[in-house]
């Protein structure tokens, strides 16, 4: 018998600011969103009558929350962005433009855009890679991130057969 775990707290948001980017010359304005990220977990149900213990996944994922709550989002992995730094920011290179943001208002992320589609693979990523996580006994994982109401993107994971 198998049962999936939904997980969708009213904690699981972050406030971020980022531009979206469409071409190697044009870009969003800087602007932010209140994203939101659900969790739904499939695993077998044991003996005991418990899949696992899914406060685990819920700590988690408040904790990427939390990393980047108030920040400026920006994707390291774009082929249109180049980043400088001085010893008072970090510039971020774009046709000509260069903005300069504060090192502690800055999290670059190994994205290739600031999407809710690029952010929900690399939540997941970030939850797959966690040893802790990665022991428990999860067949497949489905993460959601939405920009705001009725605007959600979806990453999917399986794990290996045994």
């Amino acid at each position: 018998m198998h049962t999936t775990i939904e997980i969708s707290k009213e904690y699981l948001h972050f406030a971020a600011a980022h531009f979206t980017l469409f071409s190697a010359t044009e870009r969003e304005n800087l602007h932010g969103h209140n994203f939101q990220v659900t969790l739904n977990a499939t695993a077998p149900v044991h003996d005991d009558g418990l899949t696992f213990d899914y406060n685990i996944l819920k700590k988690t994922l408040k904790a990427l929350c939390d990393e980047y709550d108030e920040q400026v989002l920006m994707p390291t992995q774009s082929p249109y962005l180049e980043f400088e730094k001085d010893n008072e920011f970090t510039y971020v290179l774009f046709n000509g433009e260069r903005i300069p943001f504060l090192e502690r208002d800055l999290t670059l992320l190994p994205i290739r855009n600031v999407t809710v589609e690029e952010l929900a693979h690399h939540f997941l990523d970030r939850l797959v890679a966690d040893p802790t996580i990665a022991a428990l006994d999860i067949e497949h994982l489905l993460l959601r991130c939405a920009s705001g109401e009725g605007q959600w993107a979806r990453a999917e994971w399986w794990s290996e057969p045994s």
